[in-house]
């Protein structure tokens, strides 16, 4: 059995949850209070190694209280960067001192019932201070040297650049350089499709690599070079001794000879704490990580004990961040493996020189960077989880992007244990859902590895501190990922802060803030059990989508995010995305495509560049013979050398085959027992074949402006419907289920009701929703009913009308050892930033409204009434008491709290404490010419999000905004 394969199979049997038997009953049971293994997670940041057992027991018994699955240690650095301020060193990552503490944080997680992870390195870039250029990343360089032949040469040929002492030769080559082989077309993007450099850090689209486009062609106009017939290389390797002189009797013409040789490249680790610095590990060798393993990974495992493998778990690297590398030793046998021909007489390429022909050349050059990504997978992240596994513990590093270095993602995430993927809220850094969602391809390959959790660096910022406003930023980013297939998030970050750091404490220079030291965090439980109740959900569900489109076999290959929708799904349809190693295990079940997960798909979708490999194609073939449908246009190419003239023919002769020979523009044609069409999208293809979409918002065609995911769990079937918008939103949803009673599970309060309002037809359920902003339901059919049922109320939520403004003075307590008065009169809801009370205007922490009031009715018992705050600012948070009776936490817009039972005739007290968060005082301290500081960080706010310096802080609107109403309830 492949030891690949072995691994991930032993490990899925000792870790398989065998909990009791997933169904609506243990769903329903369980919903309002899920058990802690569904919980929310965390990088717990350990910055600049600078904890203590303090504060480690502080943030676990945190941990705790809030219902967390666990922690990923993660040391790092990044105190300091963007203009921010230095905080004391800790112990060094990996040290005695370090390991004490990191045994101590798990002897403490033990007794809490806390899983922990740790990323395997401080900060990120695997590599580190002992990383010696024998073991760090690589990357080719050469020299050239142009003479006359017809002559015995006797030259010493000039060492290529090298760095940081490092340099073995590869090969030397000598060919004629003939005029009438002049050529302006040359190789574009050389260095990218060489692989020396990463392409950008949101997923790009690398498939013009695979050529040489109009527009890349405009930026080379000018430049020439040679074309290289490669039966007139010759190899001069022997001819060179040590020294690097060559002897040679060189024929007649003009000459050029390269030698070329590896070197080290110029990457380092990065955001690391104190000394950890150095060499980026080589990700293409076997022999570098079993070195770093040895090295950094052994001695922690032997300090960990007994906790390897049960309160340890997982383990984690940081995304591809450290630019490009090219070459390891004995790459050039690796490359005839894996792409069955010699590379070496392809060489010349990296000086630019074409070799037979632009196709040629490109084609070479793809087979080349498929290669890179092969050895990172297999020698690599292949690696680490084979040596993971024989400690039973798993593996999570972020190894497919967003950042497109040489790698193939989905073959990357074979090897995950754990997927994890990342997500963005909003800041000035990634403002745009382009830069900031990366889920799909996460949650594919779990769906078609068969992997349970698909877990994502969640809610990352560069530029916001303290001030993200929860229900705008956090909830919608958190649901838009839901959507994508997210299942479980992981704070990004939770600081360590000691005590001795004051408050808020030491913080990293990005990422939303979230931790014991918040001003928030006693009132962070109600946001948090969302996320855990709508966890407890996803993780239990078989993802179901009707089409899987497959992304090419070109690298890089990162896949972006589920509104690039390649195939032409949405709104609608759903679907996974696949790779080359993917593709050529799909089997094939009564025509629909499976994966090795054991996921069914209607239609597999081709990519639209034109591109498919030999192998791809004739498994295409084999899946139309096997009754599958399949939606592509006509490849013209393969981009590829391997097998030679003889497969391109055989390749040609198989598209015309397939396609015919001269296809319309639009067209569809039987291919045994299966069919072949193109010119059309997935969705226009399924709706054609009387396929009704899975999910459809009554006249709403947009992309963005609602979302969905659809799973089964025991024949329950379960969606989860989210409003993108900043505004409440009425909506008729349209499910495919029938026969079944729909029901709404709220993830907010944890009610589940049954629809009163929903209507059947056609094999399809219309169930009427109403969505506040940015807000999300889930609806459950379950139970079954006759077909012909409809429902009998007119609408599923309320309407609302005001019956109440609550105007006038409110008396405000602020509290006097964070700089606020104890107490004071506003005579209307004001901002406090707006306040002409410093004391009040820079203020940050908790602030008591209170207010009696007067109802001049007597509130009807067949009545529901809500008090509405409608605005609240800067995080969104506030506590309601009524009458003395605690309401709870809103932190969701309009922030709305029924108080039926409590409101009544003639003069009611009411008292709504609200939550700010630092920023402001934070502001405040830093403006102030005073001695006196009521908090202590190393952030430093007067600078924009690049670390430039501004002129003024902009300080957040903060408190009660209101309108504050009270509102009666309208059912229909």
């Amino acid at each position: 059995m492949n030891k690949f394969i072995y691994s991930a199979m032993l490990f899925l049997c000792i870790n398989w949850n065998a909990s009791a038997q997933t169904n609506y009953e243990y769903l329903s049971k369980n919903f309002k209070s899920p058990e802690r293994i569904y919980g929310v997670n965390c990088w717990w940041w350990w910055l600049n190694g600078n904890v203590t057992r303090e504060a480690i027991t502080k943030d676990l018994e945190a941990m705790k209280s809030k219902n967390f699955q666990g922690a990923m240690i993660f040391d790092a650095g990044g105190h300091n960067q963007r203009a921010n301020k230095d905080i004391p060193a800790g112990p060094l990552f990996g040290s005695d001192e370090w390991n004490q503490l990191f045994v101590f944080a798990l002897d403490e997680a033990k007794r809490l019932g806390l899983e922990i992870g740790f990323n395997i390195q401080s900060g990120w870039n695997l590599g580190g201070p002992r990383v010696t250029p024998q073991y760090a990343a690589k990357q080719l360089t050469y020299t050239e040297t142009i003479l006359a032949g017809g002559k015995k040469l006797k030259i010493k040929l000039s060492k290529p650049e090298s760095r940081k002492g490092f340099y073995e030769d590869i090969v030397v080559l000598a060919f004629p350089l003939k005029e009438s082989n002049k050529t302006k077309d040359v190789i574009t993007n050389l260095d990218f499709k060489l692989g020396f450099h990463e392409l950008g850090g949101s997923a790009p689209d690398t498939r013009f690599l695979l050529e040489n486009g109009p527009e890349q062609r405009k930026k080379q106009a000018g430049k020439e070079t040679y074309i290289v017939i490669k039966k007139g290389i010759i190899n001069l390797t022997t001819m060179m001794d040590k020294q690097g002189d060559l002897t040679w009797v060189a024929p007649e013409g003009n000459w050029c000879i390269l030698r070329i040789g590896y070197t080290c490249t110029d990457s380092h680790v990065s955001t690391s704490s104190g000394q950890w610095q150095g060499n980026v590990l080589d990700y293409m060798s076997k022999e570098a990580f079993d070195f770093y393993w040895n090295d950094v990974v052994e001695p922690i495992f032997k300090a960990a004990g007994s906790h390897v493998g049960s309160t340890l778990k997982y383990m984690e690297t940081d995304s591809w961040e450290c630019g490009g590398m090219n070459w390891t030793a004995n790459f050039d046998k690796e490359f005839k493996n894996y792409r069955g021909y010699d590379m070496i007489s392809y060489l010349p390429v990296i000086a630019g020189y074409v070799i037979e022909d632009m196709e040629v050349s490109n084609a070479f050059l793809a087979d080349f960077r498929k290669t890179l990504g092969d050895l990172v997978a297999y020698n690599h992240y292949a690696q680490f989880q084979i040596y993971a596994h024989q400690y039973n513990m798993g593996v999570q590093p972020e190894s497919a992007g967003p950042h497109a270095g040489p790698m193939d993602g989905i073959k990357n995430y074979g090897f995950n244990d754990i997927v994890m993927s990342e997500f963005w809220a909003p800041s000035p850094h990634r403002p745009l859902p382009e830069n900031r969602f990366f889920l799909k391809q996460a949650s594919s390959a779990a769906h078609i590895y068969g992997k349970k959790i698909v877990g994502a660096e969640s809610f990352t910022t560069i530029g916001p501190h303290w001030n993200d406003e929860l229900w705008h930023d956090q909830k919608s980013s958190f649901d838009h990922e839901i959507c994508a297939g997210l299942n479980r998030m992981y704070f990004h970050t939770f600081t360590c802060s000691p005590p001795e750091m004051g408050l808020p404490g030491q913080e990293y220079f990005a990422g939303t803030h979230v931790n014991p030291q918040v001003t928030w965090w006693n009132q962070s439980g109600a946001f948090i059990d969302y996320m855990h109740r709508t966890q407890f959900i996803v993780q239990q569900g078989k993802f179901v989508a009707d089409v899987l489109y497959y992304y090419g076999d070109h690298v890089p290959n990162v896949f972006p995010y589920k509104h690039s929708d390649p195939a032409g799904v949405m709104p609608g349809f759903d679907y996974d995305v696949a790779d080359e190693n993917i593709i050529l295990k799909l089997k094939v079940n009564d025509g629909k495509i499976v994966v090795p997960g054991g996921i069914e798909y209607r239609v597999l979708v081709l990519p639209d560049h034109k591109v498919l490999s030999m192998a791809v194609l004739e498994k295409v073939e084999a899946l139309l013979q096997q009754g599958v449908q399949v939606i592509g246009p006509k490849p013209t190419r393969m981009v590829s050398l391997v097998g030679g003239e003889k497969a391109s023919e055989q390749y040609n002769v198989l598209i015309d085959k397939i396609w015919g020979k001269e296809p319309t523009a639009r067209g569809e044609r039987k291919y045994g027992k299966g069919s072949i069409a193109w010119g059309m999208t997935a969705k226009e293809y399924l709706i054609s074949k009387d396929v009704s979409v899975d999910f459809k918002v009554l006249s709403n065609d947009s992309k963005t402006e609602f979302d969905y995911i659809h799973y089964t769990i025991d024949g329950t079937h379960v969606y989860f419907i989210s409003n993108q918008n900043n505004e409440r939103k009425n909506i008729d949803c349209q499910f495919r289920v029938s026969g079944l009673q729909p029901e709404l599970w709220d993830a907010l309060s944890g009610e589940i009701r049954e629809a009163k309002s929903f209507a059947q037809n056609g094999g399809k359920t219309t169930v009427p929703l109403t969505l506040e902003p940015y807000g999300a339901i889930f609806v459950v059919f379950n139970k079954q009913i006759p077909k012909n049922k409809q429902g009998v109320g007119e609408q599923n939520f309320p309407s609302y009308h005001t019956v109440k403004v609550i105007e006038g003075a409110w008396e405000v307590n602020f509290d006097p050892r964070w700089g606020g008065p104890s107490s004071i009169n506003f005579p209307e809801l004001i901002d406090w930033t707006q306040h002409p009370d410093e004391r009040i205007k820079y203020y940050s922490g908790k602030a008591v409204y209170k207010k009696n009031f007067v109802m001049e009715f007597e509130p009807s018992p067949d009545q529901q009434y809500f008090l509405q705050l409608e605005s609240v600012k800067d995080v969104g948070i506030a506590e309601v008491k009524i009458n003395g009776v605690e309401k709870g936490i809103l932190w969701t817009k309009p922030f709305r709290v029924d108080i039926s039972e409590e409101l009544k005739k003639g003069e009611n007290i009411l008292e709504i404490t609200v939550i700010n968060s630092w920023y402001n005082r934070v502001a405040g301290d830093e403006i102030s010419t005073d001695q006196k500081r009521f908090t202590n960080t190393n952030i430093v706010l007067k600078h924009d999000f690049r670390g430039r310096p501004i002129e003024e802080i902009p300080l957040e609107p903060s408190g009660l905004i209101g309108p504050v109403s009270i509102k009666a309830a309208n059912f229909k």
